[in-house]
């Protein structure tokens, strides 16, 4: 059985204003799972993120690392960002310092760990994204997709059990997609759970394992990336557009074609094709 490493139970979250952002959220996160949290824009995606290691306390609920509840107090909370790893939609959210090689470097210094031990990390997190021969950069002169390698390697020197990335390819091209992705499931074949937060439903099929639907601060699906996106009333409710794959299964199934719906998209093509062939013949 595997480990649960970060959990959920009915989570809510309102603001100052009265604005409900979450409601009785309930997930369960395992050792070495690829998940993503999908949703449209104003979903709750940032604001559930950012309780996951203490950024925000929630108004109702608990949520628990390696089964145990996190303690909103200062020393309990230091405990909990050095599991959790948290890279923030924005780089410049994130990266502050004036040079590469000091922004990766700042969370293991405050760790107190030996300057040695601190190099160390330094080196192998910007190997581990492709960014040596950068150290001496200012970030800001940096493209966005190397600002997100940056931002991730920040979090992989802290060596945390858990990173979560909000919205991680937004506003990268199709090579800094592929980069990042590149990366997580690097960092998840050695043990790392990762948890991302999107509205791109053809990058989420290409990277996760188990998904959650969340819509109006609510999670309406979830389950495996077949099922989830087999399910196309959600999807719909959710304001989502179903990946192409999938929407092509979709209607052939609506015209009486025996398509298995729960595929994944480099075997749905394989279907697509199939029954095509067995429309042909049939004519």
């Amino acid at each position: 059985m595997k480990e649960t490493v970060l959990s959920t139970e009915n989570l809510g979250f309102i603001y100052p204003d009265g604005t409900e952002a979450i409601k009785n959220i309930n997930i369960s996160i395992e050792k070495g799972d690829k998940v993503a949290v999908i949703g449209s824009n104003g979903a709750g995606k940032s604001t559930l993120f950012s309780h996951f290691n203490g950024l925000s306390e929630p108004t109702e609920g608990i949520i628990k690392i390696n089964e145990q509840p996190i303690v909103y107090k200062k020393k309990e909370l230091m405990k909990i960002r050095q599991k959790v790893g948290v890279v923030f939609q924005k780089p410049d959210d994130q990266l502050f310092a004036p040079s590469v090689i000091e922004d990766v470097a700042f969370g293991p210094m405050n760790l107190g760990l030996s300057l040695e031990e601190v190099d160390k990390r330094v080196k192998e997190s910007l190997e581990m994204v492709g960014m040596t021969g950068f150290e001496n950069k200012p970030p800001h002169h940096l493209s966005g997709g190397q600002q997100k390698r940056v931002s991730i390697a920040g979090v992989i020197a802290m060596r945390p059990e858990i990173m979560i990335l909000d919205e991680p390819t937004a506003g990268l091209d199709p090579q800094g997609v592929e980069q990042v992705l590149k990366i997580l499931n690097d960092l998840n074949k050695n043990g790392m759970s990762i948890v991302i937060s999107s509205h791109d439903v053809e990058m989420i099929t290409e990277f996760a394992d188990k998904i959650f639907v969340l819509h109006h601060g609510k999670i309406i699906n979830q389950g495996t990336t077949e099922e989830v996106f087999a399910n196309h009333k959600f999807l719909i409710e959710a304001h989502l557009r179903p990946p192409k794959s999938s929407e092509i299964l979709h209607r052939l199934k609506k015209k009486g074609l025996n398509v298995d719906m729960k595929l994944t998209t480099k075997d749905a093509c394989d279907e697509i094709l199939k029954a095509k062939m067995k429309s042909q013949n049939n004519i």
